[in-house]
């Protein structure tokens, strides 16, 4: 079974309108998850907890996708053909 790793991370970021972040030495590791769904519910509950500030942000990283640079990329890799 092919297992799809997720990174659940956040903090504050310069402006609600942006994605960068205002120190990244303060970012929030939540946790890596071994499927989408968990990481997703680990996603959620930080944004709850922190739904009060526009400036606080909390992002998905799919781990799964992340590939060796000397294997050719697969067609579902590739973006804009």
């Amino acid at each position: 079974m092919t297992q799809r790793l997720h990174l659940v991370f956040g903090g504050e970021l310069v402006s609600p309108s942006s994605t960068t972040f205002k120190d990244t030495a303060k970012i929030h590791i939540v946790g890596m998850f071994p499927d989408y769904a968990s990481a997703h519910s680990a996603w959620k509950a930080e944004a709850h907890r922190t739904v009060d500030d526009a400036h606080m942000r909390y992002f998905i990283a799919h781990i799964h996708r992340l590939r060796d640079e000397e294997t050719p990329a697969g067609p579902t890799e590739e973006l804009g053909g």
